[in-house]
């Protein structure tokens, strides 16, 4: 039996769900005591550099236990990557904005504000997503595609449609989307290598209006950039 979950109007399978419905409600608890120590671990230590031993201990069970529940270690990080991409879709004003075809002025700065909070409040899902496609690349794209596909396929036809119209330059759409994903995931500790390169932002909102303007000032043409004024955004709420 599987579970399913609305994703921003995209019926898809849950397996995380599934499992935990696989066990009598007295043992959930138990279930998600062993998935969230295994997402600890895996997040931290790679897949490959953590044991199920590890994960029974610091679920405080024995592995014979944690056995009864997950047959193999693989099963038990799918779980864990699951458990955290679980919930993860587009926040009611950003999909409002794409949905009405709001201005990128608006749209890109609650982009930005769903990113950047994602990153600071779910750590352990970027570090998961990096290791499953190093470690266990076989099965990673199938598992992120179910969760993650919506939400940028979303984002993507926001941005081809402003292409089109010419609000914004003539750029490949799937290559700006992931873009602007990765200037999140990746500056933040890439500016660090760079001698001389801005100290971190003091705060989220900051980060937020950085990455908006550098943006707004690459992809608006230049005959639009003379009469634009980003909205400005305050932090948005937790994602």
């Amino acid at each position: 039996m599987r579970g399913a979950k609305l994703l921003n109007g995209v019926l898809h399978r849950t397996y995380y769900e599934c499992e935990i419905m696989t066990f009598p409600a007295r043992n959930s608890e138990q279930v998600n005591k062993i998935v969230h120590a295994a997402a600890q671990l895996f997040a931290r230590q790679g897949y490959h550099g953590t044991s199920t031993r590890e994960i029974a201990r610091l679920a405080n069970i024995s592995e014979n236990t944690l056995f009864r529940y997950f047959e193999h270690k693989e099963d038990l990080f799918w779980a864990a990557l699951r458990s955290r991409l679980s919930g993860l879709e587009l926040r009611r004003d950003l999909l409002s904005g794409i949905s009405d075809g709001a201005s990128p002025e608006v749209v890109l700065p609650q982009l930005f504000a769903q990113l950047v909070d994602t990153t600071i409040l779910k750590p352990e899902l970027l570090r998961l997503i990096a290791v499953a496609f190093i470690e266990l690349r076989w099965k990673a794209a199938t598992v992120c595609y179910e969760y993650l596909s919506p939400i940028f396929s979303a984002v993507n036809r926001y941005l081809a449609k402003n292409i089109e119209s010419g609000k914004l330059r003539n750029v490949d759409p799937s290559l700006l989307t992931a873009a602007l994903a990765t200037t999140v995931m990746v500056h933040p500790e890439f500016a660090k290598l760079i001698p001389g390169a801005p100290a971190p932002y003091a705060d989220s909102g900051e980060a937020i209006q950085v990455y908006a303007r550098f943006w707004l000032d690459v992809l608006v043409p230049p005959e639009m950039a003379r009469s634009r004024r980003m909205t400005p955004i305050a932090e948005g709420p937790p994602a």
